[in-house]
């Protein structure tokens, strides 16, 4: 693996412009202010890709005094016809398209995923910035009854510059998923990516300002979460803050928020989310969805299926056929075609992770396959099976963020539900059945953002993504994106 990534090391630093690893603000690049940079790793070696220039409260500042201007009500970007707005979106989506390849190996290098699900989760956002491109003029206030002389009605406006941090599980996808709803409502966004994974973010800069969006409508400043994603959090020149990430930073930005301008604020946090496998299941069907719940994207996703639930009729086989599809799981280079799962994301990632395998075995549970690192270097972890898992075990209560499979066993269905909604979170849930009635009330009483019946992470563009209690609060994608991203105003005009 060593050779295959030392060139595509050499290829990524031969082939990109030194620019694209400075700041982004004003459509131009800068060095950090205070002449910082950080290392960016490679989580399949644990070797350094690159330095990025690290962003600090006077990088924030001045990436907000661009932004506001860019949001002055006689600006280019606020003058603009919504149609316009839209073909800058699309261009962008188009320039995506483009350079799908580069994009890929960059994102692939820099986050450790498979290089096709990088080329995936690109697809993906180029189709969610069209997607928030056709709204933009179908963004309307109502007209409401009012007394005869008196024309009453409402508007849709822009909340402002809006301050959006995203995580390093899908870089280039939650990108999507915030920049999309924000420019079509007519926002300007000051970007914090995740500095585990800034590159992709950094290189779609020079597509936004390829695309022609007016200079200050989107600046990108990656940095660190205590001084670079704080400053933007607390800065009152920034009017709503979305923050993709954990519960407990989660919690910090809301009332760091809160002390500040209350700002607005919407969070989309971690998951425990239960996948109910019911005894009329396909056996096979379900244990392939299940795998694919938990083990996508090397575990590293907030809705992913980590508690399963399952019948105690079609247990042991159900655990006989998930052994099997773990055990063939092929992990490691994630540039070789045939790779499934790539690393974890970093070396704390990686002892949390299997900290939390210690765990399971210590407290009772039964160690069915994986458990191991897999090679020397890199930050890489076998495909991991717990039976006979018990609700108060750190494993079945604790968000894992690693490829822990935990599969409990149930026997009644009131009880199932009763255990299934017995956590802090709730961001998704998933039922495998084949009757329609059962379906119906697993979906009625399941308390999550998401419910999947036959079927798994789901998620389309136009259906909105989000979760109860403390997984957030919030919903992204679809329509209700929109409504994170706009002001409404009412209008009385008294008719004299």
């Amino acid at each position: 693996m060593k050779s295959r990534v030392w060139e595509m090391l050499s290829w990524f630093l031969g082939y990109s412009e030194l620019r694209r690893l400075k700041i982004f603000i004003n459509n131009e690049w800068h060095k950090a202010t205070k002449g910082k940079t950080f290392a960016v790793i490679n989580p399949s070696t644990g070797e350094e890709i690159c330095q990025v220039e690290e962003g600090t409260k006077a990088d924030v500042d001045k990436a907000v005094e661009a932004a506001r201007n860019a949001f002055k009500t006689n600006s280019e970007w606020r003058k603009m016809e919504p149609a316009a707005r839209g073909v800058l979106m699309r261009q962008f989506a188009t320039l995506l398209r483009r350079d799908v390849d580069y994009l890929a190996k960059l994102e692939t290098l820099n986050n450790g995923k498979p290089l096709e699900d990088s080329k995936g989760d690109i697809a993906i956002s180029a189709d969610c910035i069209d997607y928030y491109a056709g709204w933009v003029d179908k963004i309307a206030g109502e007209t409401l009854p009012s007394a005869p002389d008196t024309f009453l009605y409402t508007r849709h406006e822009p909340i402002g510059v809006c301050g959006q941090i995203i995580p390093w599980n899908y870089p280039i996808l939650m990108m999507a998923w915030k920049f999309g709803p924000a420019l079509a409502c007519g926002n300007t966004i000051v970007l914090k990516p995740a500095e585990e994974t800034p590159l992709t973010a950094l290189y779609c800069g020079s597509l936004i300002k390829e695309a022609g969006f007016p200079p200050g409508v989107v600046n990108i400043v990656p940095g660190d979460g205590p001084e670079c994603g704080h400053s933007i959090v607390v800065h009152e020149g920034i009017d709503k803050v979305a923050f993709t990430g954990s519960v407990e930073v989660g919690r910090k930005v809301q009332e760091v928020a809160g002390n500040s301008n209350l700002k607005r604020v919407s969070l989309e946090l971690g998951g425990k989310s239960p996948l109910i496998v019911c005894e009329d299941a396909d056996i096979d069907y379900a244990a392939e969805l299940a795998h694919r719940a938990i083990f996508a994207n090397a575990a590293q996703s907030c809705c992913a299926g980590s508690r399963t639930f399952v019948h105690e009729k079609i247990y042991d086989k159900f655990i006989s056929k998930s052994v099997e599809l773990a055990t063939k799981r092929v992990v490691g280079d994630p540039f070789d075609t045939k790779t499934q799962q790539g690393p974890q994301i970093n070396n704390s990632q990686f002892k949390k992770i299997m900290n939390y395998i210690e765990s399971g075995k210590k407290q009772g549970a039964k160690l069915e396959c994986g458990g191991e690192r897999v090679g020397k270097n890199g930050f890489f972890i076998q495909p991991t099976v717990f039976s006979n898992v018990k609700d108060d075990m750190e494993i079945a209560t604790d968000e894992i963020f690693g490829p822990v499979m935990s599969i409990f066993k149930f026997h009644d269905y009131d009880e199932v539900l009763k255990r299934a909604n017995e956590t802090t979170f709730g961001l998704a849930a998933g039922v495998i059945t084949k009757d329609v009635t059962r379906a119906f009330k697993f979906v009625n009483e399941l308390l999550a953002g998401s419910v999947w019946v036959n079927d798994y992470d789901a998620i389309t563009n136009q259906s909105p993504f989000g979760g109860y209690k403390q997984s957030g609060h919030g919903r992204e994608l679809g329509s209700y994106g929109l409504r994170e991203y706009y002001e409404v105003k009412t209008v009385a005009i008294k008719l004299v």
